[in-house]
């Protein structure tokens, strides 16, 4: 390929190499991958190093860099690209070259005079001779500096497009820094409050400790003292500064070493102002209700918050949530620190290709303003780290380092080379394993022999079961990739910790991984039963099933840490936070996961079938379990549960949020339950009546719901919306796939007429009909689920809500009092 025959062995030879030591080379257009082969006489091994330089266009750096929810307030890259697309153009069309153009050409031929003082000063004063533009800055209403720049040169015909540039550039750095300062004010109040949570918390700590203690008069210290390194360099910054954090809000902390040591020494009262543990006189408990306790205390005494009892496991909940408090605020600053450099670093690669482009000079001119606006200068997201991070080390990491940094700083989880392989190899199995399945059922003519079809028809419940979660998980693999691809910021929604998020490799392996264990052991288990009727281990054949059954559960509580934990315990607590409804708090994630039950009907009854079979004794007459009416009763109570439960969440946020959506939103589900019980006594009993009222009842609860998918969850058909019965913002750019999923939304919810009309189809038997459409139901629900996040994160993005609100554990008395006399 590079015209040099010798090449193709060492192209050969690296690509062996990197395969056979596992290398994953992620290479992006445009980029060079530059392979080097050292070869040592004295060693026995060949060794490899690779550089890979990896030339990225940065406006495709700039878009992955943004935090996805503010993505409309960092500067328009791509416009003013636009622009000077524009002004590249009428450049083209001029024929004489610019005097700075030969200018460029001609400084190639001149000798090397980087080290020249007097070349530099010259050309310095050149630059400055040579400016195009004037910035002037004008102080608005609220005391905020707008910047408009001039255009010097009087524009010619074409040159229009310049002036739109700097118009365009004013306009992107006044946004740009009126985004910042408020958020950078929200974030300096949002420290002040932290600060008067710690007093409490310290104070509380003390009061523990030593509930003894006497009371003395000592003096308080800076709260948010950062580590030691970084104090003398943070006061002088202080000092130097008018316009800082200190000057903005006076911290109202004290230091617990000192207090202690004062209590210690008897420290004289008189040295000092007041007491620090007076706080705890003005102080409360703050009741979250996120407990069926503390719930059902707020029902019983009217009240939310709670006198402090002094006790160590109220010690610990304050901690707890401080910590979360203060982890999450850390990442906040982070990401504002990351806004304002991503923004800088912006603003200065547009100058340099407007210079590139238009042949003159303005970028030194304009990024001068740059530097010295807001977003420029502003310190007081570094001042905040700093102090935030002395902080935590020192109240909740016991002042070690390592341990607070670790905490504050999650590592970001790395794609594994083996678990794209092992994806890939499941997924061979499991195909091999259908295969196989498939040619044994053939080959001893399994549906043709009377005992072995009723066996098979009555074991296929005990399997499908897998089948039915392996596709579910399937699904969400899918919606993990596509949310990756549009930007949607699925673990801020969910609210996953950072870290521990799984990727759609992940789900996929863990999905292939149970299709194997799955497949195998129903290839085992009709191999018994078909080919060893007369064995001595026939009665051990039908403990098959249940042994998958206890495998799948163990695996699924694990407790220990292996096989995504942390994921598996989150799912785990979301369950238990839906069956506790309406006593728990409902978040995104648990009611989320109570539409995803809603499709899981038919696996819930495969449990009850497994009870049936295993639980009662009846695995020699499988038969009689759907003519038991114990079981049919039981049978139209699970259909009704994740209804219920999803009523119960809408009941429980209509109290809370004092919001009507909620109210319409149970009465839904309220229908979709008369549905549901109305439908299954019609496949149990049979008879006009029922047909009629079965039918009456779908049809309704099928038309509020697919109005509710489509207007509510996916936010679609708004009239005054710039996109024809779309909405304003999508994140898919093919427009048409809306419309092939509301008609798809549509005709897979009518899909489930036909458990009501009982529709004549030849092909389907037995209960591969109601597994068939119980597979359609779960297929429409991984698609809602694309939908409804991609919903949820463009209202985030409309509000910039990137950050998820933590619970305080503390609550002052003068802050009661001073919003009741605001709503007086």
């Amino acid at each position: 390929m590079c015209g040099h025959a010798y090449f193709l062995p060492n192209f050969v030879a690296f690509g062996i190499l990197v395969l056979a030591n596992g290398v994953k080379l992620v290479v992006n257009k445009p980029c060079r991958v530059i392979g080097r082969f050292l070869f040592s006489n004295r060693a026995k091994y060949l060794s490899l190093e690779v550089s890979v330089y990896l030339i990225m266009k940065f406006g495709k750096e700039f878009k992955q860099q943004k935090v996805p929810e503010w993505t409309e307030a960092y500067m328009d890259y791509n416009g003013l690209k636009r622009i000077l697309h524009k002004v590249q153009q009428f450049r083209k069309r001029e024929e004489p070259p610019s005097p700075m153009r030969i200018s460029q050409e001609l400084s190639l031929y001149k000798p090397f005079s980087g080290l020249d003082v007097k070349s530099n000063s010259e050309e310095t004063k050149g630059d400055v001779e040579d400016q195009v533009i004037a910035v002037e800055t004008v102080q608005n209403g609220d005391s905020r500096e707008v910047y408009n720049t001039n255009f010097l040169p009087s524009p010619k015909e074409g040159e229009e497009s310049e002036v739109m540039f700097f118009e365009k550039l004013d306009e992107e750095l006044n946004k740009v820094n009126t985004f910042y300062r408020d958020k950078v004010e929200e974030v300096v109040e949002e420290a002040a409050s932290l600060n008067k949570q710690m007093n409490a918390l310290i104070a509380l700590r003390i009061k523990v400790k030593q509930p003894d203690i006497n009371k003395c008069h000592i003096q308080r210290n800076v709260s948010m003292d950062s580590s030691a390194s970084s104090t003398e360099s943070s006061e002088s910054n202080l000092t130097n500064r008018e316009d800082t954090l200190e000057n903005r809000h006076t911290d109202a902390k004290f230091d617990e070493e000192r207090i202690d040591d004062a209590y210690r020494n008897g420290v004289n009262s008189d040295k000092y102002e007041s007491d620090p543990l007076d706080v705890l006189d003005r102080v409360r408990i703050n009741n979250t209700l996120e407990s069926p306790i503390s719930t059902i205390r707020s029902v019983l005494n009217d009240s939310k918050d709670k006198d402090l009892r002094f006790k160590k496991d109220e010690l610990k909940e304050a901690e707890g949530k401080l910590k979360v408090a203060f982890i999450e605020f850390y990442r906040k600053l982070h990401l504002l620190k990351h806004y304002s450099y991503v923004n800088l670093l912006a603003f200065s690669k547009i100058l340099k290709k407007y210079e590139k482009v238009a042949l003159r000079r303005a970028a030194r001119s304009y990024m001068k303003t740059v530097d010295d606006s807001y977003i420029g200068c502003s310190d007081e997201v570094t001042l905040l780290l700093d102090r935030v991070e002395g902080t935590f080390i020192k109240y909740f990491a016991d002042s070690n380092h390592r341990k607070g940094m670790k905490l504050l700083r999650p590592k970001r989880k790395r794609e594994k080379h083996r678990v794209t392989f092992f994806s890939g190899f499941f997924l061979g199995c499991s195909i091999a394993l259908v295969i196989a399945i498939i040619l044994l059922i053939q080959a001893r003519k399994v549906m043709s022999k009377e005992e072995h079809a009723m066996y098979v028809e009555n074991v296929f419940p005990l399997y499908s079961l897998y089948a039915y979660i392996i596709l579910h998980m399937l699904l969400y693999a899918a919606n993990i990739y596509f949310w990756k691809h549009c930007r949607i910021n699925y673990p801020f929604i969910f609210g996953f910790k950072q870290g521990t998020e799984l990727s759609y490799q992940d789900v996929f392996l863990f999905s292939t991984g149970l299709a194997v264990l799955t497949l195998g052991t129903f290839l085992v288990h009709l191999h018994l039963k078909v080919d060893s009727v007369n064995s001595v281990y026939s009665k051990y054949t039908e403990l098959v099933p249940l042994g998958l059954l206890i495998a799948f559960l163990a695996i699924f509580f694990c407790p220990f840490n292996i096989l995504y934990k942390s994921s598996r315990v989150f799912l785990i607590r979301c369950l238990f936070r839906c069956i506790c409804a309406p006593l728990y708090k409902v978040s995104l994630a648990d009611f989320f996961l109570a539409d995803q039950l809603t499709s899981q009907v038919q696996a819930m009854r495969c449990l009850e079938f497994y009870i049936c079979y295993y639980g009662m004794r009846w695995y020699q007459k499988e038969e009689k379990c759907h003519s038991l009416d114990l079981y049919n009763v039981f049978y139209i109570i699970i259909a009704v549960i994740p209804y219920w439960l999803r009523f119960m969440q809408c009941v429980r946020r209509l109290f809370e949020e004092k919001d009507w959506a909620h109210l319409y939103n149970g009465s839904r589900y309220f229908l979709t339950i008369v549905a549901v019980v109305v439908r299954t006594v019609f496949e149990l009993k049979m008879g006009t009546t029922w047909k009629v009222l079965a039918l009456v009842s779908s049809i309704a609860a099928i038309m509020f719901n697919t109005y509710w998918d489509i207007a509510i969850d996916w936010g679609l058909l708004q009239r005054k919306s710039k996109n024809m019965f779309l909405r304003d913002k999508l994140a898919v750019s093919r427009k048409y796939v809306y419309f092939v999923v509301m008609l798809l939304d549509v005709i897979l919810r009518l899909a489930w007429l036909q458990l009501v009309l009982k529709f004549n189809i030849r092909v389907l038997k037995g209960t591969s009909i109601s597994s068939l459409f119980s597979s359609l139901e779960i297929f429409r629900r991984g698609v809602w689920m694309f939908f409804r996040l991609e919903n949820e994160h463009l209202n985030n993005v409309g509000k910039y809500r990137a950050f998820k609100s933590v619970p305080l554990p503390f609550s002052y008395y003068e802050e009661e009092d001073g919003d009741k006399d605001k709503d007086e």
